[in-house]
């Protein structure tokens, strides 16, 4: 099986996904990433895992990210801290795309509502637990069926940067399982 990741920052998750299929017949084929300089770069150059930049420009044209995608052949897309929508026009041609979203959806989902902007809301809304979900995505920001979701509490002194933590551990422990559990659901439909 072939997974192609989609990251905006620094990659951990990315790396914790090719790092838990390390030695199996599944293999991240490459990270594609929108943002020159971030750290999901280095982390791919380290892994030896091909990277792709691109630019607003090509995510809205499609021509070359769609022949790159389609020259990989992926059967699942897992987005893993990845900021922009994904078109609709992909999503017809690769069907089997997932995404972490940093908290409990419906909550604090939505355009806007990303990383440290969640947990400031959270905490300022004094929520007393978060989460992560993991669901396959649409044609809206946070709107497909969830897949799985793991919580946590907030204690009511807990900062946003508590909270990141608590989520990135969450991310850490659950994302990589549901991704090699999802291949496994793909695989027996085809």
């Amino acid at each position: 099986m072939k997974i192609i990741i989609f990251a905006s920052g620094s990659g951990s998750n990315a790396e914790n996904i090719v790092n838990h299929f390390a030695g199996t017949d599944t293999t991240v084929s490459a990270i594609f990433c929108n943002v020159g300089g971030a750290g999901v770069f280095e982390r791919a150059l380290r892994l030896g895992i091909p990277s792709e930049l691109f630019t607003k420009e090509e995510w809205k044209t499609g021509d070359r990210i769609d022949a790159i995608l389609s020259s990989f052949s992926p059967d699942l897309i897992v987005l893993a801290g990845f900021l922009w929508k994904f078109p609709s026009r992909l999503l017809t041609s690769f069907p089997y795309v997932i995404n972490v979203h940093p908290a409990l959806l419906p909550k604090f989902g939505g355009k806007g509502m990303y990383g440290m902007h969640i947990h400031e809301a959270l905490v300022a809304a004094q929520e007393i637990e978060t989460g992560i979900t993991i669901h396959w995505v649409n044609e809206h920001y946070d709107e497909g069926a969830v897949i799985y979701q793991a919580k946590c509490e907030v204690l009511p002194y807990d900062t946003a940067s508590d909270v990141a933590q608590k989520i990135h551990q969450l991310e850490g422990q659950h994302f990589p399982r549901i991704v090699e559990e999802v291949l496994k659901d793909i695989e027996r439909k085809s």
